[in-house]
């Protein structure tokens, strides 16, 4: 009875891993319908050859530990500094993520500025405070870069990913865009010059969202593919586009000429172009210009505070960040429809169904 279950698990995985990606499955059929109206075999994709994303140790960023001993800080009960410092001391401070680090030099960063309101402004205390004030606010930038490039959750959303995605996926794109709007938000805050006026208004509910979107793109890779999505439907609609434009000359138009092959043509566009394929590049146009502006600010925001890239994060960044990838896939886009224009108008085909 267990070696029955076995197998039947195994061939229930083998089949799940099996099963045809459903937008590589619409783009091959797309291929193989005007190859076999055309006479021709199907040209193959050549490989991809993208800027990948950099390893975490060249891109993390040196900053300078500043700690404040247990004995000094005792006199900071008063103005609520104390506890926050014992927690950062303590066994579980010692080992946070990079999102919990942030977290807590946001924090830090606040009350030490309520703290500097409040203290003798004459103590020794606070002239040892403003000089650790100084200190994180001109770190900060350089802690958000290593939170948001190198921390796990944060990093796996840019490596890229295998798959396209599938024509009704949606899962992990809202909470993406939620993440980076939020990130994008934050680091302008808190680079602008009054960066005491950014944490009057930074709540501390507001610091807490850091943990909150952590937690909601943790299972999700939503950002790489779709950089994935975009590259290669480019590599695939160019290898289309070439070979009907290869055999542009072959399909014969004119008066009282028979014009089937054209016809035929036409009508695999409309039935899998139009109908499937149109609608998939359009989403995801529309997601990546949703979340384009948010990663070229927060990059571009951190570069001018001092954060050095190497320049394999310059080369990621102008494809992915600044738009490098859209504007291959929307040239790609525009041949592939050029093609259909120059044939309709040549064979005096109407735009629409027929």
């Amino acid at each position: 009875m267990m070696k029955i279950l076995l197998f039947v698990l195994c061939c229930a995985l083998l089949i799940t891993s099996c099963k045809e990606n459903a937008t590589n499955a619409q783009l091959n059929t797309y291929q193989q319908r005007l190859a076999n109206v055309l006479e021709i075999t199907p040209a193959d994709t050549p490989p991809l050859n993208l800027p990948t994303y950099p390893d975490t140790r060249s891109l993390k960023q040196p900053v300078a530990d500043i700690r404040m001993g247990l004995l000094d800080a005792y006199e900071l009960r008063q103005c609520g500094l104390f506890q926050l410092i014992a927690e950062r001391n303590s066994v579980l401070g010692k080992v946070q993520d990079q999102t919990r680090q942030l977290r807590y030099e946001l924090l830090f960063l606040k009350q030490l500025s309520h703290c500097l309101t409040v203290l003798n402004s004459t103590s020794e205390l606070q002239s040892q405070l403003n000089g650790i004030y100084q200190q994180k606010q001109q770190q900060l930038p350089l802690k958000i870069w290593n939170m948001v490039f190198t921390g796990n959750e944060w990093r796996q959303q840019f490596t890229l990913g295998h798959q396209l995605l599938e024509p009704q996926q949606v899962g992990g794109y809202i909470e993406t865009v939620a993440a980076f709007n939020y990130l994008d938000t934050l680091t302008t805050t808190m680079t602008s010059q009054s960066i005491s006026q950014a944490l009057v208004t930074l709540t501390p509910n507001h610091i807490e969202q850091l943990l909150y979107h952590q937690q909601q793109i943790h299972n999700t890779q939503y950002l790489g593919q779709l950089f994935y999505s975009m590259a290669q439907i480019t590599a695939e609609l160019n290898t289309i586009t070439a070979q009907l434009t290869q055999h542009e000359n072959n399909v014969i138009c004119g008066k009282n000429i028979n014009q089937q092959q054209a016809q035929y043509l036409r009508n695999v566009f409309y039935k899998y172009y139009v109908n499937d394929i149109q609608p998939y590049l359009s989403k995801l146009q529309s997601q990546y210009q949703q979340l384009q502006p948010y990663l070229d600010s927060l990059y571009t925001t951190l570069i001018q505070h001092h954060a050095q890239p190497p320049a394999m994060m310059t080369l990621y960044a102008r494809y992915y960040f600044q738009g490098e990838v859209q504007r291959q896939f929307q040239q790609a886009t525009i041949e592939h429809v050029s093609y259909w224009q120059r044939l309709f108008k040549r064979c005096q085909f109407k735009v629409g169904h027929q």
